[in-house]
């Protein structure tokens, strides 16, 4: 959404860019389970209203993971760990 919105620019199709992304050492896809799915609708209302957001924070704390964002309200975020 973000390439589509002009907010962020690719220098490859976004879907080939994703595949070599997954390619890399250490990079993988997590699936999208029930128990973070209940754990972004019940995060606090300091996180973001925005469901992706809310999906990233709680899967970041689901995997007990860093998460690389300059979003500064996920960054504010004390339980989300944030790196960068």
């Amino acid at each position: 959404m973000l390439v589509s919105k002009g907010r962020l620019t690719l220098d490859r199709d976004v879907l080939l860019w994703i595949k070599q992304a997954l390619r890399r050492p250490k990079v993988s896809l997590i699936a999208l389970s029930p128990e973070i799915g209940v754990s972004a609708a019940n995060l606090p209302r300091s996180v973001p209203a925005d469901p992706a957001d809310r999906l990233i924070a709680a899967s970041a704390l689901h995997l007990g993971a860093g998460l690389v964002t300059r979003d500064r309200a996920l960054q504010a975020f004390p339980p989300v760990q944030t790196i960068w």
